[in-house]
């Protein structure tokens, strides 16, 4: 259904096409048969455009004299076909050619002046030809050109910029000079970048030169600190060493002290029970001495009461 529709199409615009340059129909025909494409512009515009980029066979010079003298020809497209300077002599009379498109043929500057007359002619495209400054010499005359496509051709920046200041509104793609302009200013962004980066790069080496120093004196402060503190922990391990043998001699000299305190409790318990035995002993001395004294004293009374009797 869809290749119906299409077809359908295609016989429509086709038809459009015959009937609009009813003069023309026979060198239509023969593009066609070439391998040629031929549509309307749009429905409302009966110019059309002619494609023969997409031929299955090889277009050459030939295969362009049926263009010979037709009208209202908007777009003609080349590309890639075989295509030489003779064979533009064809078109040099397709006034009414807007664009046109050379690309990837054998054109060079000898065809471009076959279409010098083709004053409305507003795009141009001769990339990858071997078109060179001589060619765009053709161009000057051609007042409504707006854009011309040089990638890949012999074209200098000097050329360029001679039809440049022939046609001012014409934009070449790619302007050499504008390239080489931006190509300057991106050098020279670059140089700029590459040179904030090399300071930025030597500041940053510089600060971490800066900060490796003052790490290293902060280590060497660190490592001296740390020394000290050793050395302090050695002193003071060595006096809690001395202390802790202090106080284990300490230790001994209390239980020695606790031993001969044990046993001087003891001599001392024993001195004062001797001590008791003896005021004991002395009181029953003392006693006995009363005693003794008592009856001393009595003896005596009975000795005078003997002698007073006596007498």
């Amino acid at each position: 259904m869809r290749n119906m529709k299409t077809a359908l199409a295609l016989t429509f615009v086709f038809t459009l096409g015959t009937v609009a340059y009813g003069q023309d129909s026979g060198a239509l025909d023969k593009i066609r048969e070439s391998g040629g494409s031929v549509l309307e512009v749009a429905q409302d515009d009966d110019r059309i455009e002619v494609a023969f980029h997409l031929a299955d066979n090889e277009v050459n010079d030939d295969h362009l004299a049926p263009l010979a003298g037709m009208s209202s020809v908007f777009s003609l497209n080349l590309r890639g076909t075989a295509v030489t300077d003779a064979g533009l002599a064809h078109i040099a009379g397709l006034t009414d050619l807007v664009r046109l498109h050379l690309e990837k043929t054998a054109v060079t500057d000898a065809g471009l002046k076959h279409i010098a007359g083709l004053e409305n002619l507003e795009y141009l495209n001769v990339y990858g030809t071997e078109v060179t400054d001589a060619g765009l010499e053709h161009l000057k005359g051609l007042k409504n050109l707006k854009r011309l496509y040089t990638w890949q051709s012999k074209v200098t920046e000097a050329g360029q910029q001679k039809l440049i200041a022939a046609l001012p509104d014409l934009e070449v793609i790619p302007n050499i000079a504008l390239e080489k302009k931006k190509a300057e200013e991106r050098a020279k962004r670059e140089a700029e970048e590459k040179r904030k980066a090399e300071e930025e790069a030597k500041r940053k080496a510089e600060e971490e030169a800066k900060k490796k120093k003052e790490a290293e004196a902060k280590l060497k402060e660190a490592q001296a600190a740390s020394a000290a503190a050793k050395k302090q922990a050695e002193a003071i391990k060595g006096r809690v060493d001395s202390a802790k043998q202090r106080a284990a001699a300490a230790q001994e000299e209390l239980k020695l002290l606790q031993t001969l305190s044990q046993k001087a409790r003891a001599r001392a318990e024993a001195a004062q029970k001797q001590a008791e035995a003896v005021q004991k002993q002395l009181q029953e001395a003392q006693t006995k001495a009363e005693e003794a004294d008592k009856a001393a004293a009595e003896a005596k009374k009975l000795i005078g009461d003997d002698e007073e009797k006596k007498k």
